[in-house]
């Protein structure tokens, strides 16, 4: 294996390593995780040599995609932790709905102040 075989199975290698680690994570990230894989397997492909040994005819050129890529028999996380369930407000605290009908009752307030305070010293 020459130095650029080398340097494109360190790149595989870390696409393998992220797609296992988001498969791990979850969410969003589980679902980019076969892509992950798909293109690490790619990237293995793409070696230097192999593309020589192809042009060449000393390697199979008439491979399925994903050839060589087998599933795993079960699943290979755990089970998934239950999530705490949340109050009706979402991610807590007030109602949105109080919090502007007290900033609209102290604005009314506040403008009933000034408006009396404004009776105390008129301007002629």
């Amino acid at each position: 294996m020459n130095k650029l075989d080398s340097l494109v199975e360190r790149g595989a290698e870390g696409l393998q390593r992220l797609a296992d680690r988001a498969a791990a994570d979850g969410g969003l990230m589980a679902k980019l995780a076969p892509e992950l894989a798909d293109d690490a397997a790619l990237l293995r492909k793409l070696k230097p040599s192999l593309i020589a040994a192809r042009a060449q005819g000393k390697a199979p050129t008439d491979q399925r995609p994903g050839a060589g890529v087998v599933a795993p028999p079960a699943p290979q996380l755990g089970p998934r932790p239950k999530r705490q369930k949340q109050s009706k407000g979402g991610a807590g605290g007030p109602s949105p709905f109080l919090v502007i009908g007290v900033a609209l009752a102290a604005g009314i307030v506040l403008a009933k102040i000034v408006d009396w305070r404004g009776h105390a010293h008129p301007r002629h």
